[in-house]
């Protein structure tokens, strides 16, 4: 008996251990603070060289050169960032982090609803601020992130959050603003009669025409007196007014034609392209009914065999070119989400602007998440979402962020990895 107690406490200790390693979120701004000395990355294409940038409650005053920059009275606060470089916060838009914590532990798996059509299903409220990954992402500059819901034909709703908060709630920047439609995959035409593809064929057919159904009564629905809220037809009527943005997740170009065509049929009034591997093919498509692209594939092999095995490094400028609205998307593994700034250092070395590439992880994305408004860019009067780097923060061999800010909040940048790195580093240091 004695045995099992100290096996536990041991335990119990352990685990307050490690859980003393999570950093606590940051208290609200009560200073007011300005970065001055550094570059400033404004987020839509504009460098200002030595810049200030200040804040107050939470929200941005100053954006410029630090000559022009007058304290009013005001007793701020001042952080010199002199040779470093300032950016907006990134933005991760097609997320499962909190969602998902380790794969192989059914208990952390929260990230899908079973059937096929789930509109009513909000990601945000299963959003754990507790995981252990999202440290990680803010250490390398991604301050926020679009939690989307996986599975099924609709998967249900998905909400933007700021990285730094005690709950669900406190984390919200924008609740339910999108709907996730995983759109079925063709079958491809074939010789082959047998069985299987002919009930593959059946089975992508009912499921359109269920879909269908599900959205003509959502608008019928919208329209009428209720006695009482039907939850799934409800959740779909703001895609028929665009107070809701239908995000279609296809790669194949004629699968992309198809669902926004069908989409319109419907009455659907705004969407986005999720994933996009062929959104360069029918770019002008895409252009002429305004539908921007969240490309997910920049560290991916090509799809076809005979394209040149560099177009996805070179997706991003040539989606440029095409003159789409577009941001980066990080979707080959949820643990390697950090690194959604150096995909877009990769499209810059295969020709997109380095400052159009910082747009296309922080102001593009917000603008595509409906958040534009409040981040994305540091200019007067948005959210004081804010990352000091010491050098480039798109190249992996110099994003060293100094200092962050989630609502003018200073955040403690210790993550599991440098916990543990750190450890490990005295221990061998120790044994020479």
């Amino acid at each position: 008996m004695q045995k099992r107690l100290t096996l536990a406490a041991a335990l119990l200790l352990g685990t307050s251990v490690a859980w003393a390693q999570v950093p606590v979120p940051a208290n609200k701004q009560t200073n007011p603070t300005v970065l001055t000395g550094g570059t400033l990355h404004v987020g839509n294409g504009q460098v200002v060289e030595g810049a200030a940038v200040a804040f107050s409650g939470g929200k941005i005053t100053y954006a410029g050169p630090a000559a022009g920059f007058k304290p009013e009275g005001a007793t701020y606060e001042t952080v010199n960032v002199a040779g470093k470089h300032i950016y907006p916060g990134m933005i991760l838009p097609n997320s499962q982090i909190g969602l998902t914590e380790i794969g192989s532990v059914r208990a952390t798996l929260d990230q899908q609803e079973v059937g096929l059509f789930n509109p009513n299903v909000r990601s945000v409220v299963a959003y754990n601020t507790d995981s252990d990954i999202t440290p990680t992402l803010r250490s390398n500059g991604v301050l926020m992130a679009q939690i989307t819901p996986v599975g099924g034909m609709i998967s249900g709703s998905s909400s933007v959050v700021q990285l730094d908060a005690w709950n669900w709630e406190d984390a919200l920047v924008k609740a339910d603003g999108g709907v996730h439609l995983r759109w079925p995959a063709m079958v491809a035409p074939s010789s082959d009669n047998s069985p299987q593809v002919a009930q593959r064929r059946q089975a992508r057919q009912t499921g359109l025409q269920e879909m269908e159904s599900l959205l003509a009564e959502a608008k019928e629905y919208k329209n009428q007196k209720k006695d009482r809220e039907n939850l799934k037809l409800a959740s779909l009527t703001g895609l028929f007014d665009g107070s809701k943005k239908l995000f279609i997740h296809a790669d194949y170009g004629k699968e992309i034609v198809e669902a926004v065509r069908f989409a319109q049929k419907a009455g659907v009034k705004e969407m986005v392209i999720v994933g996009g591997g062929d959104a360069l093919l029918v770019a002008d498509f895409l252009k002429e009914n305004n539908i921007p692209v969240i490309y997910s594939g920049v560290h991916a092999l090509p799809a076809r065999a005979g394209d040149d095995v560099y177009l996805p490094y070179k997706m991003p400028g040539l989606l440029q070119q095409a003159g789409l609205l577009f941001c980066l998307d990080y979707d080959a593994s949820l643990h390697g989400s950090r690194n959604l700034p150096f995909i877009a250092g990769t499209a810059v070395a295969f020709g997109l602007p380095k400052e159009l590439a910082l747009s296309s992880v922080t102001l593009n994305a917000a603008k595509i998440l409906g958040v534009d408004k409040q981040v994305g860019s540091v200019e007067v009067g948005k959210d004081a979402s804010i990352v000091v780097s010491e050098g480039d923060i798109l190249d992996m061999r110099t994003n060293k962020i100094s200092h962050a800010f989630i609502q003018g909040r200073k955040l403690n940048l210790t993550d599991k990895q440098q916990y543990l790195y750190q450890k490990f580093n005295n221990k061998y240091e120790q044994g020479k």
